[in-house]
């Protein structure tokens, strides 16, 4: 991303927005897309095309987010010398606060151009109807994207964080992509849905826990914080329990083939997650770990998907 005409000249800045954009989060926007790409061929309505768009326009969010995330923590007082997790850019000075918000408005105008030509592939002239009402989910997911924790009221800063990961990497983005190509709802899709929901939570819970501290501190009411680091770690596994037994629920439900059970080969990586985050009390013990549930997310995703294609 060229957001300056400096960034060109300096490779350190570069490699700071590429930090900014958080690699390590974007295999949650690739899941909850995979997932619902996997349930499309599951009943025999998978368009590339559409997927690829998805995963694209998914893909600004996310980076979206990240940049408002690491500019609203910033102004906001999150992102302090008290933070125990790693350094952000605005933060840090590496990136001016302005400069941020130029990436933002990049970002929010890539997310809009990306969705809008997703709709037109989709729908077309004669969809204007749900060409309309899914345009209008496309907007409320960059205005989540931006207000987690940018804006003058950011819904993170209130312990809402949750309940949007759970709506947008969980129901909005598979049954959205499922919709997409098949142009209607399967009740049961609900479920694998709601696996990308709960497993989304788990990863932003890690990364909560691990600031605890500095989120006391900013005034930020996350749900550990709200519930205290005992507590918060409780929480954690029940929403592990939670998208496993998701899936499980779904296959039975829906069973025909042994292969359908192929995401157990996945489930002793999200036991390991729930061990280690009730284990490790330190930020930087707990850092790890979110990037080891998203990974176990896409994997989690990829095995369940293949298990009800090839079953």
């Amino acid at each position: 991303m060229n957001t300056t005409q400096h960034i060109p000249q300096n490779p350190g800045l570069v490699k700071a927005w590429i930090s900014a954009f958080r690699p390590r989060t974007l295999p949650l926007a690739f899941s909850c897309i995979g997932m619902g790409g996997f349930m499309a061929a599951a009943y025999r309505a998978f368009d590339a095309t559409i997927v690829i768009l998805c995963v694209l326009t998914t893909l600004f969010l996310q980076i979206l987010s990240n940049l408002a995330n690491d500019y609203g923590d910033s102004i906001h007082g999150a992102d302090s010398e008290h933070r125990e997790g790693p350094k952000r850019a605005v933060q840090a000075g590496i990136i001016k606060a302005e400069h941020m918000k130029k990436g933002m408005a990049v970002f929010s105008l890539l997310s809009l151009v990306s969705g809008l030509l997703l709709l037109w592939v989709a729908f077309g002239a004669e969809g204007i109807y749900l060409f309309l009402i899914f345009l209008a989910l496309g907007l409320a997911s960059i205005w989540a994207a931006i207000n987690y924790t940018a804006g003058s009221n950011p819904y993170g800063y209130a312990g809402l964080g949750d309940i949007f990961v759970f709506v947008f990497f969980g129901l909005v983005g598979v049954l959205g992509t499922f919709f997409l190509q098949a142009q209607t709802l399967e009740p049961l899709v609900m479920l694998p849905a709601m696996v990308c929901g709960f497993f989304s939570m788990a990863v932003l819970n890690v990364n909560n826990i691990r600031d605890i501290n500095s989120d006391v501190l900013a005034g930020k009411r996350s749900i550990p914080v709200r519930l205290g680091p005992k507590r918060a770690r409780l929480y954690h596994l029940f929403l592990l329990t939670a998208g496993v037994a998701s899936a499980v629920t779904y296959v039975l439900l829906n069973f025909y083939s042994g292969w359908q059970f192929l995401f157990v080969l996945a489930v002793p990586l999200v036991i390991v997650n729930g061990l280690k985050v009730w284990q490790k009390q330190t930020s930087a013990e707990l850092d790890p770990y979110l990037k080891q549930m998203a990974i176990t997310t896409m994997l989690f995703v990829l095995l369940f998907g293949i298990g009800q294609v090839v079953g």
